[in-house]
C-alpha cells in the first residue's frame, strides 16, 4: 500500500485488463492489503484458473485480491467486508473500473458463511485480520455450508506464527510459502476425500 496522504492510501492492479490502476482505499485499523509481491506470486498460483471463476473474497479490506481476480477476466466475484467505509471505498472503485459482475456485501464474513450456500464458487479468498482464529473458522463454515465448487482452489493468508491450521480431509495443499510475518497458503478442495 503507498500513502498519498493522511487518513487514505492505494492498492495497485497488477495484471490484467485494469493493469497498472491504482485506486484509493481507506486506512482503517486492522485493514492490511495483501502486498504486491505476495499477491504476483498467488495470482501465478492461480493463472490458468481465472478466467470465468466464480470468486469469494471473505474478509475483503482492500478488495486487492477480488480485484486482482476481476481485472484477470473471472466472471463474478462476492465480496465480504465488515467495514462500511472499506465496503463503500470498494463500491466506488468498482464503479470507477464500470465493473458490474461483483456484489459487495456489508456483514461480518463468519455469519455471512454460516448457512446453506446460494452459490458455489471455484476460488475463494480467506485472508481475515490476524491473531484472532478467523481463518479457522472460515474453513470450517465455508465446508460445512457447501460454499465450494468440486477442484476450488482456496487461498489462505495468516500470520506466520500459526501452525497446524484445521484442515477439511478434503483439501489438498498445494502450495505454500512465507513473506515476512505472512504465511500464504494454497489448498485445492476435491469433494471426495482420498
Amino acid at each position: 500500500m503507498t500513502k498519498n496522504r493522511p487518513g487514505s492510501g492505494q492498492v495497485r492492479i497488477i495484471a490484467g485488463q485494469w493493469r497498472s490502476r491504482r485506486l484509493p482505499i481507506k486506512d482503517l485499523e486492522g485493514l492490511r492489503p495483501t502486498t504486491d509481491r505476495v499477491r504476483e506470486t498467488l495470482f501465478n498460483w492461480l493463472s490458468g484458473y481465472l478466467t470465468g471463476a466464480n470468486v469469494l473474497d471473505c474478509f475483503a479490506g482492500s478488495g486487492a485480491l477480488s480485484l486482482e481476480a476481476l481485472s484477470r477476466y473471472a466472471a463474478f466475484a462476492r465480496i465480504h467486508e465488515l467495514q462500511r467505509s472499506a465496503a463503500e471505498q470498494l463500491q466506488t472503485n468498482l464503479a470507477t473500473l464500470k465493473c458490474d459482475n461483483a456484489e459487495v456485501i456489508i456483514g461480518d464474513s463468519l455469519q455471512l458463511l454460516n448457512r446453506p450456500a446460494d452459490k458455489r464458487f471455484d476460488i475463494v479468498f480467506i485472508d481475515p485480520p490476524f491473531r484472532k482464529g478467523l481463518a479457522a473458522q472460515a474453513i470450517a463454515l465455508v465446508q460445512q455450508h457447501g460454499w465450494l465448487n468440486d477442484g476450488a482452489l482456496i487461498y489462505v493468508e495468516v500470520e506466520a506464527e500459526l501452525h497446524g491450521l484445521p484442515l477439511p480431509p478434503q483439501w489438498q495443499p498445494l502450495k505454500e510459502k512465507q513473506a515476512g510475518q505472512v504465511s500464504y497458503r494454497l489448498y485445492c478442495y476435491q469433494e471426495e476425500a482420498n
